[in-house]
């Protein structure tokens, strides 16, 4: 009898040994993928679809500390617009960050609404003259505690033809990206509070040339992004929270304002 009760002793540590060998493989896996619902989608100072929208990221670690990663994200409105096109992105990326700098390359491709007279909708297609292929190079940095602000710039390196980045010549031919340009700055108003919350204002311009996307067309620079966004986590169960957002957001420039409620499910 004491031979079995040490035997199921044993086979009881064993298994808790593997499974806290499995909890700690899970925890340091570099392969990770996360999922949004939205009742819109608004990018810097843009509504890109007044639908609700699913949103899914899948990501991969290239180190152990996971500061490099390579990964996939997409969306899709979970209904038509208006004018019968419905929403769907899929973009890739990679990316540096050490916590307060942030460094990435993406490649977008917004299948909504694309001009097949101007623009591919093939989404193999990069040609300069063509593509619908938007590639673009974020940054982002953190200052820290002692002056919590955090400034993003973002450019459009190439393509982008269905959204009038790219110029072409008289004849057709291929002349010169605009090479629109996103520039942020941010403010904890409030943090590490049951709400946070968070202030922004964020501005266009081009490199190479009088007009951009984000704006009204009148401008060579101009507002087009300033906002507020509180942030909280309900707790759903004991072991689950479900962060979730708002945010208001006005774009000078263009002359709308939005509201947007987010959660992040998993």
């Amino acid at each position: 009898m004491k031979k079995i009760i040490f035997f199921c002793l044993v086979l009881l540590g064993t298994g808790n040994l593997f499974a806290q060998e499995n909890t700690q493989e899970q925890d340091e896996s570099r392969l990770d993928f996360t999922a949004n619902i939205q009742n819109n989608h608004l990018w810097r100072g843009l509504i890109i679809t007044d639908k609700p929208v699913v949103m899914g990221n899948l990501s991969y670690a290239l180190d152990k500390d996971k500061k490099w990663k390579v990964g996939i994200w997409g969306a899709s409105a979970l209904t038509d617009d208006k004018d019968g096109t419905h929403y769907k992105e899929i973009n890739y990326y990679v990316q540096y960050s050490d916590g307060r700098f942030y460094i990435g390359l993406w490649d977008l491709f917004n299948s909504r609404n694309i001009n097949t007279e101007i623009a591919s909708d093939d989404i193999f297609h990069y040609s300069n003259r063509r593509t619908a292929h938007i590639i673009d190079l974020r940054t982002n940095y953190s200052f820290g505690p002692s002056f919590p602000i955090n400034i993003e710039a973002d450019i459009m390196l190439y393509g982008g033809a269905n959204a009038g980045e790219v110029i072409l010549e008289p004849d057709g031919s291929y002349k010169k990206n605009r090479y629109s340009t996103y520039v942020q700055a941010s403010y904890p108003v409030i943090k590490d509070k049951k709400v946070n919350l968070d202030a922004f204002v964020g501005a266009g311009f081009a490199l190479n040339d009088k007009r951009f996307l984000y704006g009204n067309g009148e401008n060579s620079f101009d507002i087009v992004n300033v906002g507020i966004k509180a942030s909280k986590s309900i707790k759903i169960t004991e072991h689950y929270s479900l962060p979730v957002s708002m945010m208001a957001m006005w774009n000078p420039s263009n002359k709308f304002a939005r509201i947007q409620l987010a959660a992040t499910v998993f």
